[in-house]
């Protein structure tokens, strides 16, 4: 290791070059890493913020995998009312919260301030409690309200900010939907943006008056959650769900559900074999430049071992054997190669942090990536460092001591 080092340092620019390219392809793969783990945390806490983490939802149709499958379930699977979540609620309703839910995208208007595209959402009064909503001012309607399908609403942060720019408190004042004045009873806590759409620029309204305005639409999504005093899972909520379901469809035993469910894990798990896809092409044609850094290894060992022929003939000469000689220069190439990984983790580990805070993305270095680096960049000098050493163990002393 010494005589290694000792080499390195002698050309320290033609090791520098040697190292750039392990350098750049060590990375490039950190990079992509944290990019792909940190699009999965993304992707966890946008859909947590959007669907609540022990939330479950019954649609007519959620996943189809062609155009043909889409429209069979659509003829297939029964369109939900809102009769339908009554039906819920009397039947599950001690177990289970649910909430019909229904949105549509106008503009809101407050004298001559205009917040454009407002995401209006049709709710219940149980929402809250089944999303995991908090509050900051004022309160969520209440069931009394929605029976009576009155005029109020519950607003985000970037609406307030956008019709009551002044900074107090919106609560007790009025803004119009569809031209009609609703009250604001309270203020949702900000939730950012979620898939790139901001989710502050929202006002919930109750489910009866989103009908009135916007009408019944062909099939409502109904929100689902089991009770906490309950103590019952989420896989349980979705079976009493389920059966109660079928009973009120009047399904026969062995047919197909003719509704469908989503829940988180059913995201994740489309999420993280999306996520996984992804890191099998783009990972392998990252590590490319590790194969190029690979072959600049090999070059450089052949004319270092060229370079030292006649050493390598003075030292077999008072007795070293081949391993010896294979040993040295093999040494050096993995040297050169783990110096240049561990150099390559530290750029990739700063530039993710660099992104990180200049970009206000979520970055992560994981360590599968880290040893993956680490890894491919040793077994890289191990290969390219082995014909080198090799060829150099095989020098004949007689020849390798007339060399000039």
């Amino acid at each position: 290791m010494s005589l290694a080092w000792d080499s390195l340092v002698a050309h320290k620019l033609r090791t520098f070059l040697t190292l750039l390219g392990i350098m750049i392809g060590v990375a490039s793969v950190i990079l992509v890493g944290s990019a792909i783990d940190g699009l999965g945390l993304y992707a966890e806490q946008s859909t947590a913020k959007a669907f609540g983490g022990e939330t479950f939802v019954l649609q007519q149709v959620t996943t189809a995998r062609t155009r043909r499958e889409y429209f069979d379930k659509l003829k297939r699977n029964r369109q939900l009312k809102l009769a339908d979540e009554h039906f819920l609620e009397s039947a599950q309703g001690e177990n289970v919260l649910y909430s019909a839910y229904a949105t549509s995208v106008v503009d809101t208007k407050r004298g001559n301030l205009t917040s454009d595209e407002t995401a209006v959402i049709g709710g219940e009064a149980d929402l809250p409690e089944i999303r995991d909503m908090d509050i900051v001012d004022g309160r969520f309607f209440t069931k009394t309200e929605e029976q009576k399908a009155a005029y109020v609403a519950v607003i985000g942060d970037d609406l307030k900010n956008n019709l009551f720019p002044d900074g107090s408190s919106p609560v007790g004042r009025t803004f119009k939907i569809q031209d009609l004045d609703f009250t604001v009873v309270g203020v949702q806590a900000r939730l950012g943006s979620a898939f790139g759409r901001s989710q502050d620029n929202a006002c919930i309204i109750p489910i009866t008056i989103f009908i009135r305005l916007f009408g019944p639409g062909s099939s409502l999504p109904i929100f689902g959650r089991a009770r906490p005093s309950t103590g019952l899972s989420l896989d349980r909520a979705v079976d009493l769900t389920r059966v109660a379901l079928r009973s009120h469809f009047h399904q026969k035993p062995g047919e197909d559900d003719r509704f469908e469910f989503i829940t988180p894990d059913a995201i994740r798990g489309f999420i993280d074999s999306l996520l996984s896809l992804v890191a099998a092409v783009v990972v392998p044609i990252t590590s490319i430049s590790l194969v190029v850094g690979g072959i600049v290894i090999m070059n450089i060992m052949l004319v270092s071992v060229t370079e030292r022929t006649r050493e390598i003939g003075i030292r077999k000469s008072l007795g070293a054997r081949r391993s010896d000689i294979m040993l040295q220069v093999l040494t050096e190439a993995i040297m050169m190669a783990f110096a240049g990984g561990a150099i390559g983790v530290g750029i990739g580990a700063a530039a993710t942090t660099l992104l990180t805070a200049a970009l206000g993305i979520t970055l992560r270095v994981t360590p599968a990536y880290v040893l993956l680096s680490v890894f491919v960049s040793g077994a890289v000098g191990v290969i390219s460092g082995w014909y080198p050493a090799s060829k150099a163990a095989k020098l004949d002393p007689i020849v390798a001591l007339r060399a000039e």
